[in-house]
């Protein structure tokens, strides 16, 4: 039987841990729900912000009765990937209804306006519900064209009526409420993880490119280099992650791209002091001092001899800056430095909402509180897994 290498061993050993297993099916149902995106959300209007002032704050579960009137502008259909990755602008106004009648060219509605028991009667045109345009010429109630007979328009009417009925009044579940301003609060959560794992995803990447590059370099070359490169660091490192997160963000303004770079650089220096420390322990033993007499480039020693080896604490680290760049991004939202309205992130919806917790809506605020803590605690289960996998002691107990 051929013998296992380092990386099947690892791997071996991360499944016999069931909790960080399920903290990584956790993370992969959570990436496939990012990556469908709008393709799974009930409102797949651009950033899930189809608001309907008149259903703000309503609970779990409510279901309502939607006319759902054309708009007058023209709408165009977008492509399948436009669709999943930006969202399809809506065709329809949605006006939540208690009943409705038709007379004639007209639909007679309950709107409801915060009261089930007090809506407010209005009428729509029906050709205006079906193509978000009223016709030129009417007599009363009969549109007028004189190569059509009176029997004709009533089947007219009815092939109107009978498509509102069929297509335009629907029924509208919000499971998990509205928010104040009655938008869906499940599409929103759904989106908002596409933030938070694209936050922590660039975060992370850009973390791990300057921190291993810098601490390649200040543990390999070691000497005058060392000693600067150690010096920032240290400065680095005494600043508070969120405020150094925040003067970054003053310096390139608000906005996503700006967060990814912000929280990026805020985590950099723990994985460069890791390198750092990894490489001065591996320079000096006998493989690399081969690959030096064998003539080989310090760039070919530190990416193909030194830097496989320390892969371990690396991918363990990179788990658990994961899990510190969803907390900081959902710091800055709450504080108004990270994505910028309408876009959905877990921390915005708290930020908004907060309010509501000492009230009957409380879950408006506890809803995305929870989801970030679930992502969190599963991306802490994979660090833990990972760190016992690498752990070449522990591995060997196993034996």
């Amino acid at each position: 039987m051929a013998e296992l290498t380092p990386s099947k061993r690892a791997w071996q050993a991360f499944k016999r841990n069931k909790i960080a297993v399920a903290g990584l099916v956790f993370i992969i149902l959570t990436l496939l729900v990012a990556v469908l995106g709008y393709l799974i959300m009930p409102d797949q209007s651009p950033h899930a912000n189809n608001m309907t002032i008149q259903l703000s704050i309503k609970k779990p579960g409510t279901s309502f009765m939607m006319l759902r009137v054309r708009k007058s502008e023209p709408v165009d259909t977008v492509g399948f990937f436009t669709r999943m990755f930006f969202g399809q602008p809506s065709f329809y106004r949605d006006v939540p209804i208690t009943g409705y009648h038709f007379v004639q060219d007209s639909i007679i509605v309950n709107e409801y306006i915060g009261d089930e028991d007090k809506p407010e009667k209005k009428a729509y045109n029906i050709f205006e519900v079906v193509n978000g345009i009223k016709p030129r010429y009417h007599y009363g109630s009969v549109l007028l064209n004189p190569g059509i007979s009176g029997n004709k328009s009533k089947e007219i009417y009815k092939r109107f009526t009978d498509k509102i009925v069929a297509d335009q009044i629907v029924s509208r579940t919000f499971w998990l409420g509205t928010d104040i301003y009655g938008r869906d609060m499940l599409s929103r959560m759904l989106l908002g993880t596409r933030i938070s794992l694209a936050v922590g995803l660039m975060s992370v990447l850009i973390s791990m490119l300057l921190g291993v590059t810098i601490g390649a370099i200040a543990g390999y070359f070691g000497g005058w280099i060392d000693a600067c490169l150690s010096w920032l660091m240290n400065i680095l490192w005494s600043l508070p992650a969120l405020l150094l997160v925040i003067a970054i963000s003053f310096a390139l303004g608000k906005g996503l791209w700006q967060i990814f770079i912000a929280v990026g650089l805020s985590m950099w220096v723990e994985v460069a002091r890791l390198v750092r420390g990894q490489v001065m322990s591996l320079k000096q033993v006998e493989y690399i001092e081969a690959a030096r007499a064998l003539g080989f480039n310090n760039t070919r020693i530190i990416t193909k001899h030194i830097l496989p080896n320390i892969t371990g604490p690396i991918l363990v680290l990179a788990s658990s800056n994961f899990a510190s760049a969803i907390l900081l991004e959902a710091g800055l939202s709450f504080l108004g430095f990270g994505a910028q309205p309408p876009m959905p992130t877990w921390g915005g919806m708290i930020k908004e909402h907060y309010g509501y917790i000492v009230m009957n809506s409380a879950y408006l605020a506890i809803i995305p509180g929870l989801a970030i803590m679930l992502l969190v605690y599963a991306f802490n289960l994979v660090t833990v897994g990972l760190r016992d996998a690498f752990d070449i002691k522990s591995q060997s107990t196993r034996i």
